[in-house]
């Protein structure tokens, strides 16, 4: 008699096996929903809130000291905020459902329109810096763990670790101010602001991208060595393998799955960074625009501008970890 493998006498049949691991799947899905959700709804309160917890009153303000206290009613029950907070709540709620961000206080135009506008700006720039990131930090960091493996060149390891640490605490805003200042004012190679074809996309992402760029490589390099020390790469070496065969079909994606992970968690402080880059380099994006309405007090642009960027953030999270899952599944049986 056939001995049976150890899961199927554990499980059943295959098709309990095919059962339980679609199971796992379903929970795993349903689960990180659910996280989702939650978290959407915390970022959709506190965005709410945030309006009507600063001090002052947002409409005085975007009228000015001169405006008659008939125009200030006027405005304030026309944007709905003479309403109680709970039947505000509400409108807000049923308003994000159908499209409907709130109106601008000192434009009174559609929130929705400039969100429309300027978020394609900012995500064109976060995209390319993430893209950035990763066709620099793997292959730097692959080619120094093949350096420095077995303990091997220990001055080139002290370069890539200082020069890597110095580049990752740099601010992304003090880099974009160097690069403006040398690149851009003394030289005159790139345009100093604005968005006016493909050289003003150079220095916004160079400021972007080489900080995380600089410590993803550092983990990439960490991974690598740990790789490259296993057995079955050993075994490969003496097979005789070329080392393109070695390095890219043996070592790179067993090195993947915990490198994608941080370069997942790199991904909101990207978000965030675009916020002070935009406004370094006069860029029409989401961060321009909400230094701008920080500045004119018009509390409604924020409050949808940190909506988007919050729910941009855990959507982006959301996909890593199901992009993650599928690259090591037994990870996620486990989770689950």
């Amino acid at each position: 008699m056939t001995a049976t493998p150890i899961a199927t006498r554990a499980l059943g049949s295959p098709r309990r096996v095919a059962a339980v691991v679609g199971n796992t799947w379903v929970r795993f899905i349903v689960r990180r929903v659910l996280r989702l959700a939650v978290s959407l709804w915390v970022v959709l309160t506190a965005s709410f809130a945030m309006i009507h917890l600063i001090p002052g009153d947002p409409v005085r303000a975007a009228l000015g000291i001169t405006a008659s206290p008939r125009l200030v009613a006027q405005r304030r029950h026309l944007l709905g905020l003479d309403q109680p907070l709970p039947h505000q709540y509400l409108h807000y709620i049923h308003g994000l459902f159908t499209g409907d961000l709130g109106t601008s206080i000192v434009s009174n135009e559609p929130v929705s329109s400039l969100i429309a506008v300027r978020l394609p700006n900012t995500l064109e720039l976060a995209c390319l810096a993430f893209i950035v990131i990763l066709l620099v930090a793997y292959p730097i960091g692959l080619l120094f763990a093949i350096r420095t493996q077995d303990n091997r060149h220990h001055f080139t390891e002290l370069s890539f670790t200082t020069g890597t640490a110095v580049l990752g605490t740099v601010p992304e805003f003090v880099l974009g101010a160097v690069l403006v200042a040398g690149l851009a004012v003394a030289l005159r190679i790139f345009p100093v602001a604005g968005q006016s074809g493909p050289k003003s996309y150079v220095l916004p992402v160079i400021s972007l991208a080489l900080g995380p760029a600089a410590i993803l490589s550092r983990i990439v390099r960490v991974e690598a060595v740990r790789v490259l020390g296993e057995e079955y790469i050993r075994a490969a070496r003496a097979k005789r393998l070329p080392a393109r065969i070695i390095y890219l079909r043996h070592a790179f994606p067993n090195m993947l799955t915990a490198s994608l992970t941080i370069a997942g968690n790199l991904l909101p402080a990207l978000i965030a960074g675009t916020v002070l880059v935009e406004n370094v380099f006069g860029w029409p994006g989401l961060g321009t625009a909400i230094s701008d309405s920080v500045e004119q007090q018009d509390y409604a642009v924020v409050q949808a501008v940190v909506l988007v960027l919050g729910g941009s953030v855990l959507l982006i999270n959301f996909v890593l970890d199901c992009v993650l899952a599928i690259l090591d599944p037994l990870s996620t049986i486990r989770d689950s």
